[in-house]
C-alpha cells in the first residue's frame, strides 16, 4: 500500500524526473519512428481487416510514450531508495530495448514471424514494469495499462500478418 504523503509536493522535485523521462521517451519514440519503413515491402503485405489505419499509429504511440514518461517520472519521484530508482530506470531501459527490437525485426529485417516471438518479451516487460512499480506508485503502474493493451493488440496483428504472409 502506498504511504500517505505528509509533506507538500514541490515543483522543483519533479523537474529532473520529468525532463529525463520525457527525453528518454522521445529518444525511444524517435528511434522507433526512424526505423519504421512504410515502403513497398510493408505496403505489399496482406494485413488483417481489423488493423487500424496507418495514420492512427503515430497518435497512439505518442499517447503511450507520454503515459510511459509520466509513469517513469512518478515512479522515480516516489521511489524511496537509490535501489528502487535504479530498478525503475533498468526496467524502463529493458522495455525500451524490446520496443525498438520489435521495430527492427518487423520493419528492417522484414521478419514478422520473429517479431511475433519478440512481442511476447515486450509484453512481459510491460507486465514486469507494472508489477514492480505498483508498490512504489499505483498510478505509475496504472499509466502503463494502455501500453499493455496496445502491445497486446499489436501482437495479435503481428501474428495475423505473419500467418497471412508467411513463410518468411
Amino acid at each position: 500500500m502506498s504511504a500517505v504523503r505528509t509533506t507538500p509536493v514541490r515543483t522543483r522535485d519533479w523537474v529532473i524526473p520529468i525532463v529525463v523521462a520525457a527525453i528518454a521517451a522521445a529518444a525511444v519514440a524517435s528511434l522507433g519512428g526512424a526505423l519504421t519503413e512504410l515502403g513497398p515491402w510493408y505496403r505489399g503485405l496482406v494485413r488483417p481487416s481489423i488493423q487500424p489505419p496507418d495514420w492512427l499509429f503515430g497518435p497512439a504511440w505518442t499517447l503511450i510514450f507520454t503515459l510511459c514518461a509520466v509513469s517513469a517520472a512518478t515512479a522515480w519521484r516516489f521511489a524511496r531508495t537509490g535501489r528502487q530508482r535504479a530498478m525503475v530506470v533498468g526496467l524502463f531501459a529493458i522495455n525500451a530495448v524490446f520496443n525498438v527490437l520489435w521495430t527492427v525485426l518487423f520493419f528492417k529485417l522484414h521478419r514478422p514471424d520473429w517479431a511475433v516471438i519478440e512481442v511476447v518479451f515486450l509484453w512481459a516487460s510491460i507486465v514486469v514494469l507494472m508489477v514492480a512499480l505498483r508498490p512504489i506508485s499505483r498510478l505509475s503502474a496504472w499509466l502503463l495499462v494502455p501500453y499493455l493493451l496496445w502491445v497486446t493488440f499489436a501482437g495479435m496483428l503481428t501474428w495475423r500478418i505473419s500467418v497471412l504472409n508467411g513463410p518468411f
